[in-house]
């Protein structure tokens, strides 16, 4: 349910209609626009009589939102959203670059990297301190060691860091040091991480289950929303199909409808996408094309010796080369590399 207020709606008419809300039991979700605030509504919304709303002053109209997620609805949030960071903003017109390793393996190489990233312009550095690994027996990350590194890293070099959290016990310490929080493919449905993040005040980054449909990628974001963090951005990173030449199916055919569907940023990971650095290029450019707002790209300064998915890094000077191309392309796309 959205209530539209009339544009003129002062205030106190709009936190009187919050405060309705709030009385029936549900959840009010204020959205301003332009020219209007509109107030989302989420529960069990068949409980509502509408007469109750449509009567108090300032109150334009009621909508029913018919798509199961609503706050991450365009239905209900027409307008694109834009997620504003210290260092950059993700979103239309602007098409963002995420770049850093697998994992953080030491201090040396995190610093080299966060170094090379500013001096191309790029101010956002991906690198896991916690890793989720297939088999048991493979690097795992070092954890407070690695947040901590992170930390340093943005001390001295002013780059923002996307770092992802894999369980509830370790969310206080991987807020403290992230600028935008990574929730990754195997976490999209861990609703219990899902709505302790939602009361986090750091952005979310995240990326789409490996069998996931659409739907279901939206109602995890939506579980993010519904708690109170609208700083959601979306990440396509491949999904698991019978296919067997990379590493997972790239689905940039996810994009335009996702942004039919929802306001929400959407990045690409051409990176695990493909799972071959010699394919990374060609995805990154066909997702600029596509219409996503940017990418989380995975680069090392020595891929063949990475702790952590080397075969999908690339290296610093094949980096510089796809930035160069992203930088062509962009300008008759109307977008801007941040």
């Amino acid at each position: 349910m959205l209530v539209v207020m009339h544009s003129h709606a002062t205030p106190q008419q709009i936190e009187q209609v919050v405060a309705a809300i709030r009385r029936m039991g549900l959840t009010p979700h204020p959205l301003p626009g332009p020219t209007r605030t509109a107030i989302g509504i989420t529960g069990n919304i068949s409980v509502i009589d509408p007469r109750t709303l449509e009567v108090l002053p300032g109150v334009l109209e009621l909508i029913r939102v018919t798509k199961p997620y609503k706050l991450a609805s365009r239905e209900m949030h027409e307008a694109d959203t834009y997620v504003r960071l210290p260092y950059t903003t993700i979103g239309p017109g602007t098409f963002t670059i995420i770049a850093g390793p697998c994992a953080v393996e030491n201090e040396e190489m995190i610093l080299r990297t966060a170094e090379f990233l500013r001096q191309q312009g790029v101010n956002l550095m991906r690198g896991g301190a916690f890793k989720p690994r297939s088999s048991p027996y493979t690097f795992q990350g070092l954890g407070q060691a690695g947040l901590d590194i992170l930390a340093r890293a943005r001390q001295r070099t002013g780059i923002g860091i996307v770092t992802e959290l894999m369980d509830t016990e370790n969310a206080d310490a991987v807020q403290s040091v992230a600028d935008i929080i990574q929730i990754g493919t195997r976490n999209m449905q861990n609703f219990s991480l899902l709505r302790r993040v939602s009361h986090s005040s750091k952005p979310v980054l995240l990326k789409r289950g490996m069998a996931a449909t659409l739907e279901e990628w939206l109602m995890a974001a939506e579980y993010v929303m519904a708690g109170g963090n609208y700083n959601v951005v979306l990440c396509e990173r491949g999904v698991r199909t019978f296919s067997d030449h990379s590493r997972n199916t790239l689905d940039l055919s996810v994009i335009p409808p996702a942004k039919h569907l929802s306001h929400l940023p959407i990045l690409v990971d051409p990176s695990h996408g493909t799972g071959k650095r010699d394919y990374v290029p060609a995805m990154a450019l066909a997702a600029l094309a596509a219409g996503a707002d940017g990418l989380l790209i995975e680069i090392h300064p020595d891929p063949d010796h990475a702790l952590s998915d080397g075969a999908q890094s690339l290296n610093f000077e094949s980096f510089r080369c796809l930035l160069s191309a992203l930088h062509r392309l962009a300008e008759p796309l109307g977008k801007t590399i941040n």
